[in-house]
């Protein structure tokens, strides 16, 4: 797609580092560059913000991410495209049928409004729960993979969606600072919602993250 619509060597595509690694690799098989820019912390996209921030005379593209079922401020990033005449790339995720949706929205308002001790997501217009992503606060030690461990041992089905950040990788290190794509990849965790859950299930969930709500507190 990229070297479909004319970018290639010399050229640097803005990319997310929170998310997969395919991304830059697309953008490095097209011959360009990718460029890392920050995610705004309640959607998981890329902040135009930061995209506006690392734009060059060389900047031909940005590629959006929509993740976890929320989308990205994609009216700014379009007019940034237009202001600075850069192509603007969606990638998406993959449509759920309207019955699975409703489920997974009904399970993810029970989620909001019994979880305690950790922070959930910010719900936004059209979110379609793809994942359900918490937050739970590092406190200086790895709270959140304690907290993932602790889960697992009683059954629930959770996982960190980013392990790393593409800029982390060694392929695509980058001298950058994308404070809010590193704490989000350091706090992350991704608790089931499918449509298949039972209430009982869903309640066994509930339970087991307010039991462990103490690891939340600051380590002294």
């Amino acid at each position: 797609m990229l070297r479909a619509a004319g970018v290639g060597a010399g050229d640097e595509v803005v990319v997310p580092a929170f998310g997969n690694v395919e991304v830059a690799e697309a953008v490095t098989r097209a011959g360009a560059l990718p460029v890392f820019a920050d995610i705004d912390p309640a959607d998981y996209c890329l902040d135009p913000s930061a995209v506006e921030a690392v734009i060059t005379p060389r900047t031909a593209s940005v590629v959006v991410v929509h993740r976890f079922g929320r989308r990205a401020d994609i009216a700014r990033l379009h007019e940034l495209g237009r202001l600075h005449g850069l192509l603007v790339l969606e990638q998406g995720e993959s449509e759920a049928p309207y019955d699975e949706l409703a489920q997974r929205r009904e399970r993810a308002a029970y989620l909001d409004a019994k979880l305690k001790g950790v922070r959930i997501p910010d719900g936004g217009p059209g979110h379609t729960y793809q994942q359900y992503v918490v937050r739970v606060p590092g406190n200086g030690r790895p709270d959140r993979d304690v907290f993932a461990r602790a889960l697992r041992a009683k059954g629930i089905d959770c996982r960190v969606p980013v392990k790393t950040p593409v800029h982390r990788l060694p392929e695509f290190r980058r001298c950058v600072t994308l404070p809010e794509t590193e704490r989000a990849a350091d706090e992350t965790l991704a608790l089931p919602v499918d449509a298949s859950l039972t209430k009982r299930e869903m309640q066994r969930t509930v339970s087991a993250c307010n039991a462990l709500g103490g690891l939340l507190q600051p380590a002294f």
